[in-house]
Protein backbone atom coordinates (compact mmCIF):
# COMPACT_ATOMS: atom_id res chain seq x y z
CA UNK A 1 0.00 0.00 0.00
CA UNK A 2 2.99 2.46 0.64
CA UNK A 3 4.21 2.11 -2.98
CA UNK A 4 0.62 2.60 -4.28
CA UNK A 5 0.88 6.04 -2.45
CA UNK A 6 4.22 6.87 -2.90
CA UNK A 7 3.49 6.52 -6.66
CA UNK A 8 0.42 8.39 -6.92
CA UNK A 9 2.15 10.94 -4.90
CA UNK A 10 4.87 11.26 -7.40
CA UNK A 11 2.16 11.29 -10.22
CA UNK A 12 0.57 14.50 -8.81
CA UNK A 13 4.08 16.09 -8.53
CA UNK A 14 4.66 14.88 -11.77
CA UNK A 15 1.18 16.54 -13.31
CA UNK A 16 2.46 20.04 -11.92
CA UNK A 17 5.59 20.28 -12.64
CA UNK A 18 4.88 19.51 -16.36
CA UNK A 19 1.98 21.38 -16.74
CA UNK A 20 4.00 24.62 -15.17
CA UNK A 21 5.40 26.24 -18.29
CA UNK A 22 2.48 26.26 -20.05
CA UNK A 23 0.33 27.14 -17.51
CA UNK A 24 2.58 30.08 -16.27
CA UNK A 25 2.64 31.38 -20.14
CA UNK A 26 -0.97 31.29 -19.90
CA UNK A 27 -0.87 33.53 -17.07
CA UNK A 28 2.05 35.81 -17.83
CA UNK A 29 -0.11 36.39 -21.54
CA UNK A 30 -3.24 37.24 -19.57
CA UNK A 31 -1.71 39.45 -17.70
CA UNK A 32 -0.26 41.33 -20.03
CA UNK A 33 -2.93 41.63 -22.10
CA UNK A 34 -4.75 42.54 -19.24
CA UNK A 35 -2.91 45.45 -18.50
CA UNK A 36 -3.20 46.23 -22.73
CA UNK A 37 -6.33 46.04 -21.98
CA UNK A 38 -6.52 48.34 -19.11
CA UNK A 39 -4.63 51.15 -20.51
CA UNK A 40 -6.03 51.02 -23.87
CA UNK A 41 -9.77 50.63 -22.72
CA UNK A 42 -10.41 48.40 -25.02
CA UNK A 43 -13.03 46.18 -22.92
CA UNK A 44 -13.16 43.11 -25.65
CA UNK A 45 -12.99 40.17 -24.51
CA UNK A 46 -12.06 37.65 -27.05
CA UNK A 47 -8.47 39.33 -27.17
CA UNK A 48 -6.97 37.48 -24.93
CA UNK A 49 -7.67 33.94 -26.56
CA UNK A 50 -5.42 34.32 -29.59
CA UNK A 51 -2.07 35.34 -28.09
CA UNK A 52 -2.70 32.79 -25.43
CA UNK A 53 -3.17 29.83 -27.70
CA UNK A 54 -0.44 30.77 -29.63
CA UNK A 55 1.68 31.12 -26.35
CA UNK A 56 0.94 28.01 -25.14
CA UNK A 57 1.22 26.04 -28.07
CA UNK A 58 5.15 27.75 -28.33
CA UNK A 59 5.68 26.76 -24.72
CA UNK A 60 4.38 23.25 -25.95
CA UNK A 61 6.71 22.97 -28.78
CA UNK A 62 9.54 24.05 -26.92
CA UNK A 63 9.04 21.96 -23.62
CA UNK A 64 7.32 19.11 -25.43
CA UNK A 65 10.73 16.85 -26.00
CA UNK A 66 11.48 17.22 -21.63
CA UNK A 67 7.71 16.42 -20.74
CA UNK A 68 7.59 13.59 -23.24
CA UNK A 69 10.85 12.06 -21.20
CA UNK A 70 9.58 13.22 -17.83
CA UNK A 71 6.25 11.07 -18.34
CA UNK A 72 8.36 8.45 -20.05
CA UNK A 73 10.25 8.14 -17.12
CA UNK A 74 7.77 7.96 -14.86
CA UNK A 75 5.89 5.10 -16.81
CA UNK A 76 8.84 3.10 -16.75
CA UNK A 77 9.55 3.60 -12.91
CA UNK A 78 6.28 2.32 -12.77
CA UNK A 79 6.40 -0.79 -14.51
CA UNK A 80 9.65 -1.34 -12.97
CA UNK A 81 7.73 -1.35 -9.36
CA UNK A 82 4.52 -2.76 -10.83
CA UNK A 83 5.70 -6.50 -9.34
CA UNK A 84 6.03 -5.14 -6.04
CA UNK A 85 2.47 -3.39 -5.88
CA UNK A 86 1.19 -6.08 -7.02
CA UNK A 87 2.90 -8.78 -4.61
CA UNK A 88 1.53 -6.91 -1.45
Amino acid sequence: MHQLTYITQQALYLVLIVSGPPVMMSLLVGLLISIFQATTQIQEQTLTFAPKVVAVFGVLALTGAWIGSQLVRFTFHVFDQFPAIIAR
